[in-house]
């Protein structure tokens, strides 16, 4: 078992924390965007992510593990079937954090969590269709070198080879085999 990490947490305790994140967590999915603390913010981008990713993939045990952090069902619903298609394309970078400034009462730094619903960029898409166009062109240049070679095979070559390749004894060989 990983031991936990060290210094300070969020709460009282590793369990605290847990139960913390998760509330946060649930929130975001509830509301869309939070405002909390930097620190926390920071700390929960991962769990909320991890938690995306599970929604993602949409089957059983990826519903039943969300559960064990969100126990609230209709926000788990609402994440598999509202939030993770949006997320479709995505793969990754689900949540922005945004500083806004600090609290009045104890000047912590507080921040702006929220979930990425833009659309993925057509950009991005072209640069993804251009690394394919490149892979496949590279194959085709990988391909072309062995048609070459064949086309070397094939070029006239000087009469005393093409006499030794005649008198060489792989032809015997072959004609041992029609023999038997």
């Amino acid at each position: 078992m990983p031991t936990p990490a060290k210094g300070p947490r969020l709460g009282s305790g590793p369990a605290h924390e847990r139960l913390m994140l998760a509330n946060l967590s649930t929130q975001l999915f509830e509301h869309g965007r939070i405002t909390t603390t930097e620190t926390k913010a920071k700390r929960l981008r991962p769990v909320a992510e991890r938690l995306i990713t599970f929604a993602k993939r949409g089957d059983l045990h990826a519903r039943r593990r969300v559960l064990r952090v969100v126990r609230d069902k209709s926000v788990v619903h609402t994440l598999f079937t509202e939030i993770a298609p949006q997320m479709a394309e995505r793969e990754g970078g689900y949540t922005r954090i945004t500083k806004v400034g600090t609290r009045k009462g104890d000047n912590a730094p507080l921040a702006v969590i929220e979930l990425v619903t833009e659309p993925v960029s057509p950009k991005q898409a072209v640069v993804r269709e251009a690394e394919k166009a490149a892979e496949k062109a590279s194959k085709k240049k990988a391909d072309k070198p062995s048609k070459k070679a064949d086309k070397v095979e094939d070029a006239p070559v000087e009469d005393a080879a093409v006499e030794d390749v005649q008198d060489a004894p792989v032809e015997d060989a072959t004609e041992e085999k029609k023999e038997a």
